[in-house]
Order: structure tokens, then C-alpha cells, then sequence
């Protein structure tokens, strides 16, 4: 039961992290007045949830023994590739979460954030995005045991 369980948490991440994303960069296309500001924190901070539970759950399914063990795992080319992939959305995260930190104390203290290199920003979240469809097909190869030999 508690398979099921962590199982159906790494997949509602899936739910709340895809969305968020997307919503995150229409966010960094639209307008960043305080309305802007606020929806592009939600979807940030959702986006956050999401992550902390991907990596949560995907530790404990993987090393926790409730999935099909960690030998299975870390014999599987694709699991290594969706690790590697998984650092690269983390990586890329860096600046993105650096900025909007930096914005929220900025908006605390009754300042403007400096809005500069949107479209950098926009263009990180949107390989995040792609990043992300792309692990959720890798996933699903390697749960079929696809290149385990």
C-alpha cells in the first residue's frame, strides 16, 4: 500500500509541476504589475512543490525498497539518463529561483522588482518544460524495463 501511495504522489507531482511551468512562463510573457507578480509566484511556488515531491518520492520509490529495488535502478541506462536529466532542470532552476527570491524580498520591502532579462528567464523555464515532457517518456520506458539487459 505504501508503493501505492508514494506512486500516486510522484505522479500528482507530475500534475502540479507541468502546470505550473506553463504557467510560469505565460506569466514571464505577461504583464509583471502586481497582478503579474502574484500569479508568476504561485506558479513558481507550485512549481517548488512539485520538485521537493518529484525528488521526495523518486528517492524513497528508488532506495526505500518499495519499488523494484535500487539494483533495478541503477543497473537501467535510462534511469541514469533521467537522473541526468533531472540535474539539468535543477541546474537551470538555479537562476530562475535566485531571481524570484530576490524579487519577493524586493516586492517585501515596497520595491519594484528589477524585471530585467525576461526573456532569458522565459527561455530557461521553457526548456524546463520540454525537459520535463521529455523525462515522463524516459520514465516510462524504464519502468518497462526498456535497456535493462
Amino acid at each position: 500500500m505504501l508503493s501505492a501511495i508514494f506512486s500516486a504522489v510522484h505522479l500528482l507531482a507530475l500534475g502540479i509541476g507541468l502546470p505550473s511551468l506553463f504557467l510560469r512562463g505565460r506569466a514571464l510573457r505577461g504583464p509583471l504589475d502586481e497582478s503579474g507578480l502574484r500569479r508568476l509566484f504561485l506558479a513558481d511556488t507550485l512549481w517548488g512543490v512539485a520538485a521537493a515531491l518529484w525528488v521526495v518520492t523518486g528517492l524513497v520509490r528508488a532506495f526505500g525498497g518499495l519499488e523494484k529495488g535500487s539494483q533495478f535502478y541503477l543497473s537501467s541506462p535510462l534511469f541514469l539518463v533521467k537522473m541526468g536529466l533531472l540535474i539539468a532542470v535543477l541546474l537551470l532552476e538555479i537562476w530562475p529561483m535566485v531571481t524570484f527570491i530576490r524579487w519577493r524580498i524586493a516586492r517585501g520591502r515596497g520595491q519594484t522588482p528589477t524585471k530585467a532579462r525576461l526573456g532569458g528567464l522565459y527561455a530557461v523555464n521553457q526548456i524546463q518544460l520540454g525537459i520535463v515532457v521529455v523525462m515522463v517518456f524516459v520514465a516510462s520506458l524504464m519502468a518497462r524495463g526498456i535497456g535493462v539487459s
